[in-house]
């Protein structure tokens, strides 16, 4: 059943979400379209582009994303306390990043004096933006147009570019953010479009590989550290649980997770596969063949919704309903 998008998006339950959009009449986002004859790679760069440029604005933070070759995923956080933390003026300049501006908020930011009603409506406006500048469909909204507007042209042709609207589900717990990140930079892997996570382009995992061997390479000839280098400034950090704003996962556990399970997961990979569990995987007392049915079956184990039984069935009694997908 069809569930409206603000109950599937309720900030008091998580701040993390799955978003996927998928092309119509056969468009590409990137690779070579058999039917055309043409190569659309650069729109993945589009697209990365787009989406680190909207998360300098919004109050919405990227932990992962996968860039395929008519769709792709996104894992982000919504920060509301952040946004709210925002000056007026801090707000207004976010906003006009992306909009034009309004007479009656120039004439503010010139410092006129304004009447109460003209104050009253200023204060109204700031409201209303501060509020979508937190909001998952507005952040899509300006994600899905700009791309399509730019595949339209090129393609010189009208109408839809996007297959509907987008798709989300709410991350209840950490074993769910950990599972869906972890799907989503294999995505390229499972797909057969790459061999190792060092080739799985236009992906969170190859950027944060690049970016940590990079800091390693230049620390090694400097040596000395350099502090926060090691990760990209436009993902999601991982950290600790004690760590405001990170991801509550050691970065290199991450990496030896993924690679780990990618190597279950494509039957094709070539390699000496570890029998070692890893160490997140023991941390967060996860099965190790439960993992990896989830991994391997998470597009038909969950709807819109993912998390652990008792998060599920705690979140359906919390919406009234009798059950979401993936309770069993």
């Amino acid at each position: 059943m069809t569930r409206a998008r603000k109950a599937l998006i309720d900030l008091s339950a998580t701040p993390y979400y799955h978003l996927i959009a998928r092309c119509v009449r056969r468009a590409f986002l990137c690779g070579d379209d058999k039917y055309s004859g043409k190569n659309f790679d650069h729109r993945r760069t589009w697209l990365v582009e787009r989406v680190k440029l909207l998360s300098s604005i919004f109050a919405i933070e990227v932990a992962a994303y996968a860039i395929m070759s008519n769709h792709y995923h996104l894992v982000v956080k919504v920060n509301r306390l952040q946004a709210l933390e925002w000056s007026d003026d801090e707000v207004i300049s976010r906003w006009y990043q992306l909009y034009k501006g309004r007479p009656i908020i120039d004439r503010y930011l010139q410092g006129e004096i304004l009447s109460e009603t003209e104050q009253l409506l200023v204060s109204e406006l700031i409201a209303k933006w501060r509020t979508r500048l937190y909001d998952i469909s507005w952040y899509m909204k300006n994600l899905n147009e700009f791309i399509a507007k730019e595949a339209n042209k090129e393609d010189s042709c009208t109408g839809k570019y996007w297959e509907g609207r987008y798709k989300s589900q709410a991350l209840l717990d950490e074993n769910a953010l950990l599972n869906c990140m972890a799907y989503v930079d294999l995505n390229p892997i499972r797909a057969n479009m790459a061999n190792q996570l060092e080739d799985s382009d236009f992906t969170s995992i190859q950027e944060r590989l690049k970016q940590f061997q990079n800091a390693k390479s230049k620390e090694s000839k400097q040596n000395e550290k350099l502090q926060g280098s090691v990760q990209p400034i436009s993902l999601q950090p991982f950290g600790t649980r004690e760590q405001a704003h990170t991801l509550p996962f050691s970065l290199l556990d991450y990496f030896d997770l993924v690679d780990w399970t990618g190597r279950h997961v494509h039957p094709k990979k070539k390699g000496y596969i570890p029998k070692n569990t890893p160490k997140i995987l023991t941390l967060l007392n996860i099965d190790e063949k439960a993992w990896l049915d989830k991994i391997q079956n998470y597009g038909t184990q969950y709807g819109n919704f993912v998390g652990s039984k008792t998060a599920l069935q705690a979140h359906a009694a919390k919406n009234d309903a009798n059950w979401y997908k993936g309770v069993g």
